[in-house]
């Protein structure tokens, strides 16, 4: 390893460090009531040093985001390049969708995330371009798996939906964590099927 390759090894390290306690903090407190002075007490090292790596709480939050949407990248990859059909792959994932979006620390942070984004336009911008991100993503891998018979509007209408499944069992996950996943799983197998499959009435 290079002395420039160790040195970014070093910086996405401490910045990964970082990232972790900001993580911790606003699950306990919510990214509102998490100061950066409290974020760097949770990680180890001085405000300062916090600064060497993020100029401000708004960085570490799209650091979150930036995290979160690689991972996005990753399961469309895999949901792709799988070897099945995409309409195979999608559903044999949904149990496993849920046991990860219900884990209660992952859920949680995803709700501040999207608290402090309700609240600061900073983190609202930040949002909405990876849900652009995402909503593109997620239209070129359905584009061929939905029905001829959609159109542009309909296909549009039903990503959305099925965002919105998604997304919304991170707050199930809050609301409801002692719930039958496998039973939640095989339910949402079934509400997709019909979306990815039936043409329009």
């Amino acid at each position: 390893m290079t002395e420039a390759s160790a040195k970014r090894t070093d910086v996405e390290a401490r910045r990964q460090q970082i990232v972790d306690a900001a993580s911790v903090c606003a699950r306990r407190s919510g990214f509102h009531g998490s100061s950066m002075a409290e974020i760097a007490q949770q990680a180890g090292l001085s405000v300062g040093q916090i600064y060497r790596y993020f100029d401000s709480k708004e960085a570490i939050i799209a650091a979150i985001v930036e995290r979160d949407m690689a991972e996005m990248r990753d399961k469309y990859s895999e949901l792709r390049d799988g070897g099945t059909s995409v309409l195979d792959a999608i559903l044999t994932k949904c149990v496993q969708a849920v046991d990860d979006l219900y884990e209660p620390e992952r859920a949680a942070l995803t709700l501040e995330v999207v608290a402090e984004a309700a609240r600061n336009p900073a983190v609202a911008c930040i949002l909405r371009k990876a849900d652009t991100e995402e909503r593109k993503l997620q239209q070129d891998l359905l584009r061929d798996a939905f029905p001829d018979a959609l159109d542009e509007r309909e296909r549009t209408a039903r990503g959305e939906v099925i965002s919105m499944l998604f997304e919304g069992l991170a707050v199930r996950g809050v609301n409801n964590p002692g719930t039958d996943r496998k039973a939640v799983g095989e339910v949402l197998r079934s509400v997709l099927q019909h979306l990815l499959t039936q043409p329009p009435t």
